[in-house]
């Protein structure tokens, strides 16, 4: 299960701010493989997974859009009832909190999950222990 790194972008919601992110990152040659974002109270919260996190700071800090980055795991499940369920539940018998969490099937059999916890290198050895 691999670590990555997730971006993380608050900005007002308004029409326009996803596009301009986007083609921000388009025009660097920057890839989105994963995207969350929530809405409250008329601010925005983007997350991104892209290809490279340091060229896409860059370039985002160059068209004045300010980013954190924050470790995070990719996880693949199997598609199917219970799967997360079993996940983090270990996690919260380690007393692992889950900050945040996005996720996409493709109808393939496997699902695409984002985790994003405290102390992603306990988390992954977690994990991987439990797999064995």
């Amino acid at each position: 299960m691999p670590k990555i790194t997730q971006l993380t972008i608050a900005a007002e919601s308004k029409p326009g701010v996803l596009a301009k992110i986007a083609d921000t990152l388009a025009g660097a040659g920057i890839n989105i493989t994963a995207l969350c974002a929530g809405e409250a109270a008329g601010r925005g919260k983007i997350r991104l997974v892209v290809s490279d996190a340091a060229r896409a700071k860059r370039a985002l800090a160059a068209a004045k859009i300010r980013s954190s980055e924050e470790a995070a795991l990719a996880l693949a499940l199997d598609d199917r009832p219970g799967a997360l369920a079993e996940v983090t539940s270990r996690l919260a018998a380690a007393r692992m909190n889950v900050k945040c969490a996005y996720a996409t099937t493709a109808g393939g059999g496997s699902a695409q999950v984002v985790l994003v916890v405290a102390d992603p290198n306990k988390a992954a050895k977690l994990l991987a222990a439990s797999k064995s």
